[in-house]
């Protein structure tokens, strides 16, 4: 064989060796990569619960943590832990269960990072809880996940609670105080399915004139949260507003039922369920008995009304639909799916239905913003798998629409690595939760007590989609000649529907004022 020229000495070829050295180690696959989570010694206990780090490019963030709007943003890795001994140290591999990718296929650069530790599970729900146990954010420059090792972070804090404050004027706090009412009620028939106690909680709050009109009885409007609310922000958040709208005289006096449908499954959404139990039964057969004995409620069925947003808005049209001759009305805005043919962008139906991809082979999408795409399926679906198998908004779903499996479980509606839809599944989820599906199957039955009491508002450019399953819905009961009121409000998401000019909870006005037309049609 013929040597090189003899100008290239020695010196070049042993560069060359290692300019082809460095870049098989670029190119070669890299051995995982751990980051490693010490527990603080000032910790008293040992700790259990789901440990993750998030870890995003850096721009100063007093906090790293996921962001459903932008979910390829941030990476998140977990991993279980149990009886973490106070002071030792736990190694996370950040490309084994991560989302939404190996952490060692991140480009070079300027990263920060923050460990969390979820002793009670609630993160896929609610997102951090107060008493999380929590890092610093720790910030770390020019970091190659190729080739250098993750930080050493420590969980040294706890999460505090960020639960919004009541925001009322000083001379309308004592009136509120004194307006707003726990509930805690103990369910005879979950206690049974559950075989242990089953606690249903909310709140009652009483009209600015209830303690000063000792005779008369009010309207009353059952009012549920969506996927994500809680007990304490029903009280912080939402009471304040109706009863502030009430002393201004921008509602109606009336009282409110807030209804916490939270639960560890996700929200239960108040139907009867073979997973979660008969919350629907609960909720009409012992918990409005019990508070109507309590409270000067109009107990009529033309003085009972639903309101609820979102997961709240699904299940306010679910008890209207399946407990007509309870109450007086529903209105529901951006309710979760009522018809499975628009399960958002998926059509459970469909010959080889898919969540992940579309019959043409695209990504199928779950969230966006005014057009654009912001999320998909697989993206939010495999976010839950990393944050948990409990407690997310699609397993969420599972618990309320699937029957059992042999496992005890919820069956899944569709396979989380392929995202092939189960059609036996599907089935099972039309026969006992699709609302269009059962409204048009039983309308002569549901046609005396349900006509005219379906009131559906949603935006045009809905958040998640869900302004699809809407119009399928309204062109069900248009058909039926169910004389519903459904409202598309033009150019409105999930998250602003309610706004009008700088007032964000305009819509509440309107919706409490038709109430009270129908509660009390001579005023």
């Amino acid at each position: 064989m013929r040597a090189f020229p003899g100008r290239f000495g020695i010196g070049f070829f042993t560069a060359l060796l290692f300019t082809i050295t460095g870049l098989a180690q670029e190119t070669a696959p890299p051995e995982h990569l751990f980051f490693h989570v010490k527990l603080s010694a000032n910790f008293d206990r040992p700790a259990s619960g789901r440990l993750m780090i998030f870890v995003q490019h850096a721009v100063g963030a007093k906090q790293v943590d996921m962001n459903q709007m932008d979910p390829t943003s941030v990476y998140i890795a977990a991993k279980e832990v149990e009886a973490w001994t106070p002071g030792a140290t736990v190694d996370i591999d950040a490309d084994d269960l991560v989302s939404p990718k190996p952490l060692s296929t991140a480009p070079i650069g300027d990263y920060e990072a923050q460990a969390v530790l979820d002793e009670g599970h609630t993160y896929n729900y609610a997102g951090r809880a107060p008493g999380d146990l929590v890092s610093e954010v720790v910030r770390f420059a020019a970091w190659s996940p190729r080739r250098d090792s993750g930080p050493t972070m420590t969980l040294s804090e706890t999460q505090p609670d960020a639960s919004p404050v009541t925001n009322l004027a000083t001379e309308e706090k004592a009136g509120f105080d004194s307006s707003i009412h726990p509930i805690d009620f103990v369910s005879p028939v979950l206690t049974a399915f559950w075989g242990r106690q089953i606690h249903m909680k909310g709140w009652v709050l009483t009209p600015p004139g209830y303690g000063s009109n000792g005779h008369s009885h009010y309207p009353t409007v059952y009012f549920t949260h969506g996927f994500g609310g809680t007990l304490n922000g029903l009280c912080n958040r939402y009471a304040p507003v109706f009863y502030d709208r009430m002393i201004h005289k921008q509602m109606p006096e009336m009282i409110w039922v807030l209804l916490d449908e939270s639960s560890p499954t996700g929200t239960h959404e108040f139907a009867d369920s073979v997973n979660n139990g008969p919350w629907g039964a609960a909720l009409t057969n012992e918990l409005i008995p019990f508070l109507e004995s309590q409270y000067r409620m109009d107990a009529r069925v033309s003085g009972r009304f639903l309101q609820g947003h979102s997961s709240g808005g699904w299940a306010t049209l679910w008890l209207q639909v399946t407990y007509p001759k309870i109450f007086g009305g529903t209105w529901s805005t951006s309710p979760d799916p009522s018809d499975f043919h628009a399960f958002s962008t998926v059509d459970l139906y469909a010959p080889h239905a898919n969540f992940y991809r579309s019959p043409s082979g695209e990504a199928v999408p779950i969230i966006r913003d005014h057009g654009q795409v912001r999320a998909t399926m697989e993206q939010l679906a495999k976010l839950e798998r990393v944050t948990g198998n409990y407690g997310g908004q699609l397993r969420s779903f599972e618990w309320v629409f699937s029957p059992r499996g042999v496992d005890g479980t919820p069956m899944p509606i569709f396979d989380r690595e392929t995202g092939e839809v189960d059609p036996a599944v599907a089935a099972y989820w039309q026969s006992h939760y699709d609302i269009a599906h059962r409204i048009e199957e039983n309308w002569p039955s549901l046609a005396p007590d349900l006509r005219g009491k379906i009131h559906l508002i949603v935006g045009t450019e809905d958040t998640f989609y869900l302004d699809g399953a809407a119009h399928r819905l309204a062109q069900v009961l248009d058909k039926l000649g169910a004389e519903s009121h459904v409202i598309f409000l033009p150019g409105k998401t999930h998250f602003d529907l309610y706004q009008t000019g700088n007032d964000r909870y305009a819509l509440f006005d309107t919706i409490a004022a038709e109430m009270y037309a129908i509660a009390r049609p001579s005023h």
